[in-house]
C-alpha cells in the first residue's frame, strides 16, 4: 500500500522536519519513500512544499500526479487550499487554520477556511494556538503531523515518536517531550473529529 502525501506551507514552520520525522519512522518501519521538495524565493516567508511518497513497495517517481494525494498536510491554511487539486476523491486535508500573513493581498481568512470547510474530508484546527498552550510554541507543525497519524498508512503514533526522538536527538530531551506532547495533541484532534463523524 502507498500514501502520497504533500506537504505544505510557508519556509520556517516547520514542513522539513514534518517530512524528516515521517521518513524516519518510515525507514526505521523499512518502508520506502521518496520525496520531493520546492522552496520559496526566501529562506523564511516563502512558499515550500514537498511531495512524500511512502510504500511498501518500491517507488519509482517522487512526484505526486494531481488528482492522486491520499494527504495534504499544511501548516498553512491559504497553502492547503493551493494544493487542492493534488487531492485524490477519497484524500484528506489536514491543516492549521492559523494564518502565516507574508503576502501584502493575503485573503480573508475567514474566506480561506469557508472554503477548505467546503471539501469533504477535512480536520481543520488552530495549531499555533494549541502549541501556545501546551508551552511549545513552536511545535505547532508538529501538532499538524500528530493530525494525520489515523490516516497514514504503515505508519503509527509510536513510530513518529521515534522519529521525532532521532530527529531531535541533539537538541536535548525538553525539545524532544516538547515535540512528542505537540504530536500527541494533534492525533487527539483527529481522533476526536472521526468519532464525530
Amino acid at each position: 500500500m502507498k500514501t502520497d502525501i504533500i506537504l505544505a506551507g510557508v519556509g520556517g514552520q516547520g514542513i522539513l522536519s514534518i517530512a524528516a520525522a515521517i521518513g524516519t519512522a518510515a525507514l526505521n518501519n523499512k518502508l520506502y519513500i521518496k520525496q520531493s521538495e520546492t522552496h520559496g524565493m526566501s529562506q523564511r516567508g516563502g512558499a515550500v512544499v514537498s511531495h512524500l511518497r511512502i510504500s511498501n513497495k518500491p517507488i519509482y517517481s517522487d512526484l505526486i500526479p494531481q488528482g492522486e494525494a491520499d494527504i495534504i498536510l499544511s501548516v498553512e491554511p491559504l497553502e492547503a487550499l493551493r494544493y487542492v487539486s493534488y487531492l485524490s476523491e477519497t484524500g484528506f486535508i489536514i491543516s492549521n487554520t492559523a494564518p502565516f500573513n507574508n503576502i501584502s493581498d493575503y485573503p480573508q481568512i475567514e474566506v480561506i477556511n469557508d472554503q477548505l470547510n467546503q471539501l469533504k474530508r477535512v480536520v481543520l484546527f488552530d495549531a499555533d494556538k494549541i502549541a501556545t498552550e501546551l508551552g511549545a510554541k513552536l511545535s505547532s507543525n508538529m501538532v499538524v503531523l500528530g493530525a494525520a497519524v489515523p490516516f497514514l498508512n504503515h505508519i503509527e503514533l509510536p513510530d513518529l515518536e521515534k522519529g521525532i526522538s532521532e530527529l531531535f536527538l541533539r537538541k536535548g530531551e525538553e525539545v524532544i517531550n516538547a515535540n512528542i506532547t505537540a504530536l500527541r495533541a494533534g492525533k487527539q484532534i483527529s481522533d476526536d473529529k472521526i468519532k464525530g463523524l
